[in-house]
């Protein structure tokens, strides 16, 4: 079985309202589809969503990326070696993870398709029997953030996540007016997203962060400034969780040499897939660190395959892929049933893909061939 054919879908995901975080707010996803066709006509599909703020890539950077370097390296590759498909990758490409993830997540697809497995079974099996999700609260003004809160507990919701890193003061009022609202019998975690940017600011919150008994505290510095979260941690009974500071082994590395996090935020997007995230797994798991699986807000295609990683790893404690549950349209069927999603025993990763609203959200649509690539 090898790969005949790759189409690469640009999409833009409807939400439901903006989505706002530290660095940025969206009215809709950008996001890459990636569709690949092997010559015994089995077909997998995978996903990007790249950010400039964390991998530094564009839409335009992934489709391109994917048109003209990654799809045509693995015309005519078999999907089951996967890791020979990541060095393929690597080699005619530096970085641009959430492009190499599409690919990745594609051929985990495909792979079980293929074997008659869901993607959990290649990865280990299933070991956690449900998994929960967060509910995420975007940035927003104090009052409104404490009444989706209490709605969300009122829904079923299981634990809350608090998106801040604008102005500290005003963070501190939008985590005390949650807290005001629901009580503290609910988990809340705070997610800054880089956005106190020096230690030195964030340390002064400190006192006020740990009487609001927060879960943990989610990539306070900017992604570079693994100095500056050691030290943050040093001063704090607060466990700290780096996110956009862990992409590469190296990173993590980093982060277990200077005993800067206690928790780390996996991401699909970050990491290049699947299976380097799994490396990322295994390197904290034998550091003594907990992870998550997280979000860049991707469709029901990359929020599948973080759950079916997360679904089968013991160091993965939390999840947070709740983009679906975002949108107004999306191009695949993850369920959800809060404060559950739930994963399909079928092969791959379990999901109808309604080729009517891929092609209704697409704005740009390439295919290649062994035919074209011949040609060339």
């Amino acid at each position: 079985m090898i790969i005949s054919k790759a189409e690469v879908y640009g999409i833009r995901l409807p939400l439901k309202k903006p989505f706002v975080v530290s660095y940025a707010s969206y009215d809709s996803i950008p996001s890459v589809i990636v569709k690949l066709t092997t010559d015994n006509g089995i077909v997998g599909y995978g996903e990007a969503v790249g950010d400039e703020h964390v991998t530094g890539e564009s839409i335009h950077t992934v489709l391109a990326v994917l048109q003209h370097q990654l799809l045509p390296a693995v015309i005519g590759k078999n999907p089951f070696n996967i890791e020979q498909l990541h060095e393929t990758m690597n080699a005619v490409t530096y970085r641009n993870p959430a492009a190499k993830a599409a690919v990745d997540i594609a051929c985990y697809d495909l792979m079980g398709k293929a074997s008659g497995q869901p993607v959990y079974n290649l990865l280990g099996g299933r070991l956690n029997k449900k998994l929960t999700y967060a509910k995420v609260l975007s940035i927003d003004e104090p009052e409104n953030m404490a009444d989706e809160a209490e709605n969300a507990v009122a829904a079923g919701y299981s634990a809350i996540k608090v998106k801040i890193g604008n102005d500290m003061q005003d963070d501190l009022r939008r985590l005390q007016a949650i807290r005001d609202r629901i009580g503290y019998d609910v988990p809340v975690r705070a997610d800054v997203n880089q956005g106190w940017k020096t230690c030195e600011k964030a340390k002064t919150a400190l006192t006020v962060l740990e009487s609001f008994q927060l879960s943990w505290l989610e990539q306070p510095l900017y992604l570079e400034d693994i100095e500056g979260m050691a030290l943050l941690r040093k001063l704090t009974r607060l466990p700290i969780m780096a996110d956009e500071s862990v992409q590469t082994p190296v990173d993590l590395q980093r982060i277990i040499q200077h005993k800067a996090a206690d928790k780390i935020n996996i991401k699909l997007m970050k990491s290049g897939g699947i299976y380097p995230s799994l490396a990322l797994a295994k390197i904290a798991e034998s550091a003594g660190l907990s992870c998550q699986v997280g979000s860049m807000v991707e469709s029901s295609i990359g929020s599948a395959a973080g759950y079916h990683l997360a679904i089968s790893k013991r160091v993965i404690e939390s999840t947070e892929l709740t983009g679906p549950l975002l949108f107004s349209k999306d191009v695949g069927n993850l369920e959800y049933a809060i404060p559950y999603v739930n994963l399909k025993e079928e092969p791959g990763l379990g999901l109808e893909v309604n080729e009517d609203t891929l092609r209704e959200l697409s704005f740009v649509h390439h295919c290649i061939g062994q035919d074209e690539l011949a040609a060339r």
